[in-house]
């Protein structure tokens, strides 16, 4: 398989995966919002749709999404007969980091080139590694034949360069964003964010890796050498027509599109080679709108070790882990106890073959993972802080709202002052079919989970996030603090749900 501009790893890897932005069927998350000291003005904005007012059209559109999502579009197993791409790890030069979005073609099957849409390449993008405290420039241009933006997921920035909706570049135009890396070590990644553009930007192949590195990742005793036994995997479902093209808009689901092929870094029927020691897997749901599960076909556990925007504070042990699309998560699997010969693969909930891993002899990392790996914690203050925003996630396909409203460039819905935290509470209420999972994505910040239904998080959970997946009838409460000015979105990240509507704006003063 070959890919412009992407390293071919001497290793190799095979997966498939789950689930879509998936209907809700679960009958005892039904807590509601308490609207008492809601506004009138607040009360009218969350009335939410009147399905008395939608045409049959709708409706049946509503009831396919449900149906599409129920049961999503199966994949195909990956035969595992080629070796896993690696993006190449880029580092700034002079404080400068050149990104540039371009069209390309990519020979995913044999022989055949495939147009596609990527940064610094064909497809995907490389791996940008920043440091704490380093002052760098992300130096972007578009070459592409239309208008983009490029916005660093996760990634605490002025909002003038965060590359939502607003920061358009134009075909041609390029633009420096430049800022003081303000977080701790996480995985983050960038994407397009063009109004009703970013779904088919990113289904063509826009989308790319962020590591930010500090003290605390370098000094911890985990597996870190890049290839060997820290691996990134970005996994993304697409559908391929008869001539192995992308053809987006042939495909387009507005409940969210998902596909039969399973790429991971790009790569088509991929699989993995690791050593007999323990390996860190770095995973992003990139797909539009499918949710992966993630276990081992022996039933054995493995450890989480960080979230969306950093690590948990000590390893948590694991026997499955969903992300939906925009979540991250860190794992190891420790490989020192499999014989070469063992049958061992991630598979999903229906015993899907997802990666199946080819172990070899050699060994270069046998330590145990340290009991400690962060200090992050929920302060009483924070618990104790009352609830100064409500959402109302509601609908389902071109039916999408936020507090009764689609997205408005122009209309900025919240505002909320720079270094204040707020508490931040998202109802995602049912529809009469059930309703779905809403993965909820602010931008410009890493918040903290407080509650879900009024109870703990789950351990896993306890850490950095930026996008939380909000069940049907599921209320969680999150503290949400900025640490710049400027206008930020918060959105659904199924992308057709944003395309549609089910979109904010938050100002920062």
């Amino acid at each position: 398989m070959k890919y412009k501009m992407w390293v071919v790893s001497a290793l190799s890897v095979s997966i498939l995966m789950i689930g879509g932005c998936s209907a809700s069927n679960s009958s005892d998350k039904n807590t509601r919002m308490d609207n008492a000291n809601m506004t009138e003005e607040e009360m009218s904005n969350m009335e939410g749709m009147d399905h008395s007012d939608m045409s049959d059209e709708d409706m049946g559109s509503m009831e396919n999404g449900h149906d599409s999502h129920s049961n999503p579009l199966a994949l195909n197993d990956s035969t595992g007969e080629n070796e896993l791409i690696l993006p190449p790890l880029i580092e700034s030069k002079d404080g400068v980091v050149d990104i540039t979005a371009q069209q390309g073609e990519t020979e995913f099957y044999e022989d055949v080139q495939t147009e596609t849409y990527g940064y610094n390449g064909s497809f995907l993008g490389p791996i940008i590694q920043i440091v704490k405290d380093e002052t760098v420039t992300f130096r972007t241009n578009n070459d592409l034949s239309e208008p983009t933006t490029f916005h660093w997921h996760g990634v605490d920035i002025p909002g003038e360069g965060d590359g939502g909706p607003h920061q358009i570049l134009q075909p041609g135009e390029s633009e420096d964003v430049k800022f003081t890396v303000n977080q701790e070590a996480s995985t983050l990644w960038f994407h397009p964010h063009p109004e009703g553009a970013t779904a088919e930007q990113v289904y063509k192949g826009l989308a790319g890796l962020i590591y930010v590195e500090d003290e605390n990742s370098k000094n911890l005793d985990l597996p870190k050498e890049y290839g060997i036994n820290d691996f990134p995997l970005v996994f993304q479902d697409r559908q391929f027509n008869e001539e192995k093209q992308f053809d987006y808009q042939a495909v387009i689901n507005e409940d969210g599109t998902i596909g039969d092929t399973l790429l991971i870094n790009g790569t088509l029927n991929p699989k993995l080679t690791v050593g007999k020691e323990k390996v860190r897997l770095r995973l992003l749901n990139g797909s539009n709108a499918r949710n992966y599960s993630f276990k081992l076909n022996t039933g054995d556990s493995f450890q989480q070790i960080a979230t969306d925007g950093g690590f948990v504070n000590d390893p948590t042990t694991m026997k499955e882990i969903t992300l939906t699309p925009g979540e991250r998560a860190e794992i190891i699997i420790d490989f020192s106890k499999y014989e070469s010969s063992s049958d061992i693969a991630l598979i999903n909930e229906e015993d899907t073959n997802l990666l199946p891993f080819k172990i070899e002899e050699q060994k270069t990392n046998s330590s145990d993972l340290p009991k400690a790996l962060n200090n992050f914690a929920v302060t009483d203050e924070e618990r104790n802080l009352p609830v100064t925003k409500k959402l109302e996630l509601f609908g389902m396909g071109a039916m999408v709202t936020i507090n009764g409203k689609k997205f408005d460039i122009n209309r900025i819905d919240f505002t909320q002052k720079q270094g204040v935290t707020e508490i931040w509470e998202i109802y995602n209420k049912p529809d009469g079919m059930g309703g779905m999972t809403h993965p909820f994505h602010i931008h410009g910040t890493q918040f903290k989970m407080i509650s879900v239904d009024g109870n703990e998080p789950p351990v896993n959970e306890q850490g950095w996030k930026d996008t939380v997946a909000i069940d049907a009838g599921e209320t969680v409460k999150l503290a949400v603090k900025f640490n710049n000015k400027g206008v930020y979105m918060f959105h659904c990240h199924v992308l057709e749900h944003e395309e549609n509507g089910m979109m904010g704006q938050v100002k920062i003063e």
